[in-house]
């Protein structure tokens, strides 16, 4: 079982700029697909960033061209940049496998952007 600790979030105005980041621990061995989700109390959990083992990276139709995953394979650690903040950007943001593992939820890290 992986288990993943987010970090990073924060209080920010409409147009600036947050880094997430995301450590793995535990079984790691074999991590492929790893992705930020994020989620507000109206909506579902939604996923808004992917990336492969290899580098290969996926993103969200709402979030294209802003944000940027990268991960550091040797340290476990997935990162989440995130420029030109949004209101709508406001939510919980985890990471986890891709298709997601339902015992590998962290607590989150809350983003929190004012018009």
């Amino acid at each position: 079982q992986v288990q993943f600790v987010e970090s990073g979030g924060g209080l920010v105005q409409a147009g600036g700029s947050l880094r997430l980041s995301c450590a793995a621990s535990g079984n790691t061995f074999g991590l492929n697909v790893i992705g930020w989700y994020r989620q507000t109390p109206e909506k579902l959990r939604e996923s808004v960033a992917l990336i492969g083992s290899g580098g290969e990276t996926n993103y969200g139709n709402s979030v294209k061209g802003r944000f940027t995953i990268s991960r550091d394979n040797a340290k476990n650690t997935v990162y989440l940049q995130m420029n030109n903040l949004k209101p709508e950007d406001t939510a919980v943001y985890y990471c986890n496998k891709f298709p997601y593992a339902r015992d590998s939820w962290g607590q989150g890290t809350q983003v929190t952007v004012s018009s």
